[in-house]
């Protein structure tokens, strides 16, 4: 626990695959998509014609989707047979691979953009199930706010330095003798190499917890690998009975569930807003994501020093409270300068309302059944993922204007502040401790 090294590796994992969410989430792809991949008029699917933004937020929704079934198996599957780290492993380097095939995708292969980017989506949300699993074993208690900033704050370095090498290649590409649509194509693929290349150091230098333990699922040499799926639903379904008689940790998760489906969705829709909506140029969208990932550096650590004087939940409500005041101000923006301000007051958030929600959650759960408890943690973000651009995207196909959409997401943030403000963490910890241990 709190050991230096350790701690150093499990956050140079959020340091690798952030270079996916910024470059290929957030800053590159949303644009090309939507300027390249898409025709100017629209993709039919099915008899109707969707618009770049509706896809996008289609796209975001069906990774979510797959997660959101999956992950609570997943998770019980790792503790279970004490592989929380091949599992990290597994998906990381599926995300990778799929990332780097964006490479292929040039002008109206939509099909292709969709499969690439859905597989790769699910790689980058499934790994982080057993990433966080690992916060509950690295970290004291005391500690697990600052430690869970700190790999919030590694990443956004990360993630800055692949962005400025990807922003410089496409600005440049004509000095270095290539097209801007190959440019962009090869910081794709940059995205996913950096990804999978600094995920070494935690394949290598992160403890597994599991090491030394005798997995469950090989005690009598008898398991299949259909076996150990069946094992994990069984499992899964005994901790979702457990869940449910957990009144406050159950209360956390669907405040943080509502609340998250805003964070999300601005995260996932900012940069196509700004491009569509407010009709930015590419230069102004990557100048705000470049300060919303500097000034989240700092953010992140804030938040996790601010909850030491006022605590975990109070610092967490008040981010929240920050985050209302953000979508109102996007409904009504209109100038590049504000879209600026909007991108500072973002990063100052941003991580700290993500790193102490993680934290937070991982202070009320057994840490022998960390995977499994953060599968479900992540069913509750992903589900949280599937609404929030689905929503964006079908306000804006309907009326034709995304503002109405932004404005929207206040009601998630209201909702999840008055669920997290009924908890009582002390009452989850003894509700915990009173419960039977997973089988």
């Amino acid at each position: 626990m709190n050991d230096k090294k350790n701690i150093f590796a499990w956050c140079m994992y959020d340091w690798a695959n952030s270079a996916f969410v910024l470059t290929v989430v957030t800053a590159v792809l949303p644009v090309y998509f939507a300027d390249v991949i898409v025709p100017s008029e629209g993709y039919r699917i099915a008899g109707t014609c969707y618009s770049a933004t509706t896809l996008w937020g289609f796209m975001i929704s069906t990774a979510a989707l797959f997660v959101f079934i999956a992950a609570p198996v997943l998770g019980a599957m790792a503790d279970y047979t004490r592989s929380k780290k091949k599992f990290l492993m597994t998906f990381c380097y599926i995300g990778s691979v799929f990332t780097v095939g964006l490479f292929a995708c040039a002008a109206g292969d939509v099909w292709l953009t969709m499969v690439l980017f859905i597989v790769a989506q699910i790689g980058f949300v499934a790994g982080n199930i057993f990433y966080d699993a690992f916060l509950p074993h690295i970290a004291t208690p005391d500690k697990m706010d600052w430690v869970s900033g700190k790999g919030y704050a590694y990443g956004y370095v990360g993630s800055v330095i692949h962005l400025a090498v990807s922003l410089g290649l496409i600005t440049f590409h004509e000095p270095l003798g290539i097209g801007k649509e190959m440019a962009v194509r090869v910081s794709l693929a940059f995205a996913g190499i950096w990804w999978g290349g600094f995920a070494l150091i935690t394949l290598f230098g992160l403890n597994d917890p599991d090491c030394g333990r005798n997995p469950s699922a090989t005690s009598n040499g008898h398991h299949t690998v259909l076996s150990i799926i069946k094992i994990g639903f069984t499992r899964t379904g005994h901790t979702l009975k457990k869940i449910r008689s957990l009144n406050h940790l159950l209360l956390f998760l669907i405040g943080f569930m509502f609340y998250n489906e805003g964070i999300q969705t601005v995260i996932v829709m900012a940069t196509i807003y700004g491009q569509q909506e407010l009709d930015f140029s590419v230069g102004v969208l990557m100048i705000t994501l470049l300060i919303v990932q500097v000034v989240a550096m700092g953010g992140a650590l804030l938040f996790s020093k601010l909850s030491e004087k006022t605590g975990t939940k109070n610092a967490i409500l008040i981010s929240l409270v920050i985050w209302c005041g953000i979508v109102m101000y996007a409904y009504f923006m209109t100038t590049a300068g504000e879209y600026m301000i909007l991108g500072l007051w973002v990063g100052i958030v941003l991580g700290g309302s993500q790193a102490l929600s993680r934290s937070y959650y991982g202070s009320m759960i057994p840490a022998d059944a960390s995977a499994e408890f953060y599968g479900f943690y992540s069913v509750f973000t992903k589900f949280s993922s599937i609404w929030g651009p689905m929503v964006f995207g079908i306000i804006q196909h309907v009326t034709g204007s995304a503002r109405l959409s932004i404005i929207s997401l206040i009601a998630f943030f209201l909702i999840g502040m008055i669920c997290l403000y009924a908890v009582n963490e002390d009452k989850a910890r003894q509700e915990q401790r009173l419960k039977d241990p997973i089988a």
